[in-house]
């Protein structure tokens, strides 16, 4: 990162996106271990879950309008800083062993709730600290650093700081979030502004009702015809993984005979796979144009996930995964590079939230019915299943995306603070 050429406050931004990044991957499997340990009931466990995951659908069009209304880089901060005081006071109630599940419940729902404003606010400043020629590649390594701090590095050292104490790796998420926020405030003001704090220069919005507010980030989305297809292709992409994931480790236990010792060998190939996509989607954008490139990545993951479909060895699997998981991160990265380019700064928070939503919505779906579907056929049919409908997404994107398209990939992006009219993206 040193030698990148995106500059100082993209390193720092860097640097606090991949802290924080290292901190979940330590906090998420403890607050699994510490329901465990509190209760054997299923339903008290996935209540735990389920918390993390209902803020970004019930909060996310609001974490937009906020996003947009306040200096973006002090609201970043501000997040981080109210994260860690959640995470201490959770670490201390853990240490004196008074936490309970309701504890853990409002932990995860609050972190959660938090994380959608600091998700929508990250988004919208990202344009404002590179170019948009480098925004691909800045994108990009994002993902590919928070996809080492968090699956190569966090990971696999939470289930040992868990054993030292419960606490331990919540005290680390504590201080991971204090260090994002102090690295967050070291951005210079001028990169945080005008296009930073968008709520300053955007004429006649006050008085106005936030559900008014979020209301334009939806029109102006469901009117940009690009955005707007791939967001819903997020959606459908969604569906596949968030079913793929829910039956993962049974498929590979029971389908793939995966010894239970190499579980964790089997999921280091998604982490590699993704950290090889998420650093050559640049390179990918450029070469290509980005709406053929992810048109590319789509019939690609579809072959991988394909041929994990109809494997029986753990091997040429766990390299069908790693391909599929190297797409994701491409598409993650393109489909981000894509909106900020385009999306007028005064709308980004709202549009990029409300992209997310619009690609989360399916998640759940998918997970239920790979949950049932697997109870009453097994986990084998699902993973096919799941394939059949990654390659009817594929078919779609193949027309939705195909050259000639409204808004072709070569248009010239929207500038930023500019009230641009809507022209001719869990995000994956």
């Amino acid at each position: 990162m040193t030698a990148t050429p995106l500059g100082r406050d993209y390193r720092m931004l860097w640097s606090a996106a991949v802290s924080s990044r290292f901190g979940d991957a330590l906090r998420t499997p403890a607050l699994a271990l510490l329901a465990a340990a509190l209760t054997r009931d299923p339903r008290a466990v996935a209540v735990v879950t389920v918390a993390g995951q209902l803020p970004p659908l019930l909060l996310g069009l609001l974490g937009g309008v906020y996003a947009d209304r306040w200096d973006r880089r002090r609201t970043m901060a501000l997040v981080d800083a109210l994260r860690a005081a959640v995470v201490a006071a959770l670490a201390a109630t853990v240490a004196v062993d008074r936490a309970g599940v309701p504890a853990l419940v409002a932990t995860a729902f609050l972190l959660a709730a938090l994380g959608v404003l600091f998700d929508a606010a990250s988004f919208a400043l990202l344009p404002a600290l590179v170019p948009a020629p480098a925004l691909p590649a800045a994108n990009g390594r994002l993902q590919a650093g928070t996809a080492l701090a968090g699956g190569l590095l966090g990971a696999p050292l939470a289930g040992v700081l868990f054993a030292v104490s419960p606490s331990v790796p919540l005290t680390v998420d504590a201080a991971t979030f204090a260090l994002a926020a102090l690295l967050t405030l070291a951005l210079s003001r001028s990169a945080a502004g005008p296009d930073g704090r968008a709520g300053r220069h955007e004429r006649g919005s006050a008085g106005r009702s936030v559900w008014r507010e979020a209301a334009d980030g939806v029109r102006w989305l469901r009117g940009e015809p690009t955005m707007w297809r791939i967001a819903l292709l997020s959606a459908g992409t969604n569906l596949a993984i968030s079913a793929l994931m829910a039956v993962l480790v049974l498929y590979a236990l029971d389908v793939l005979r995966v010894p239970p010792a190499g579980y964790g060998l089997f999921m280091a190939a998604v982490v590699l796979g993704g950290l090889a996509g998420a650093l050559g989607a640049g390179r990918l954008a450029a070469r290509l144009g980005t709406t053929p490139a992810l048109r590319a990545v789509l019939l690609t993951q579809t072959v991988a996930l394909a041929g994990f479909a109809l494997v029986r060895h753990p091997v040429p699997a766990g390299l069908a995964l790693a391909v599929f998981a190297g797409g994701s991160t491409v598409w993650n990265s393109l489909w981000a590079a894509y909106g900020q380019g385009r999306v007028p700064a005064a709308l980004l928070g709202r549009v990029g939230a409300t992209q997310r939503m619009a690609a989360l919505l399916t998640a759940p779906v998918g997970a239920t019915l790979a949950g049932l579907a697997g109870a009453a056929y097994g986990v084998g049919p699902v993973v096919g299943a799941a394939a059949v409908v990654f390659a009817l997404v594929t078919l779609a994107a193949w027309r939705a995306l195909r050259p000639g398209a409204p808004a072709p990939d070569d248009a010239p992006p929207t500038t930023a603070g500019t009230a641009a009219r809507p022209g001719p993206l869990r995000s994956r």
